[in-house]
C-alpha cells in the first residue's frame, strides 16, 4: 500500500511516536539512571573507556532520531545505531547469561529501533 496517503499518514505517526519513545528511554537511561549503567558495565567487566563510548553513542543516536521527525534520514541513521548497539548489549546479556527481563529491555528497542529505521526508509522512497 506505500503511496496512499492514508496508510502514509499512519506510518508517520506511529514512526514519530517511536522516535520519542526510543529517544526518551535513551535519554532516561543515559541521564537520570547514569548510575545504573556505571554499575552494570562493571558488573559485566567492560571498561570505563567502553561504557563512555557507548553512552556518547546512543545518545548521539537518539538526538538523530528527534531530528529524524522533520528529516527522516537521520531517523533512519539513528535507528539502525540504537539498534547496533542494542544487539551488542543483547549479546552481552546472552554471554553473561542474564535472565530474560534483563535482556527484555536492549531487544524491544533493537525492535523499535529496526522499525523505526524501516518505516522511515519506506517513507522517504515512498
Amino acid at each position: 500500500m506505500p503511496g496512499n496517503q492514508s496508510y502514509d499518514a499512519v506510518m508517520e505517526t506511529l514512526t514519530i511516536s517511536l522516535q520519542a519513545l526510543v529517544a526518551a528511554s535513551i535519554f532516561f537511561v543515559w541521564v537520570v539512571r547514569y548510575d545504573n549503567a556505571i554499575q552494570e558495565f562493571k558488573q559485566y567487566g567492560l571498561p570505563d573507556w567502553l561504557r563512555d563510548l557507548v553512552g556518547i553513542l546512543k545518545l548521539t543516536f537518539a538526538l538523530l532520531l528527534l531530528i529524524g521527525i522533520e528529516r527522516k534520514p537521520f531517523a533512519i541513521a539513528g535507528g539502525l545505531g540504537i539498534a547496533f548497539l542494542m544487539g551488542c548489549a543483547f549479546i552481552i546479556h546472552l554471554r553473561v547469561k542474564n535472565p530474560w527481563f534483563k535482556m527484555l529491555p536492549s531487544l524491544t528497542l533493537l525492535v523499535l529501533s529496526l522499525i523505526i529505521a524501516v518505516i522511515n526508509y519506506r517513507l522517504l522512497n515512498a
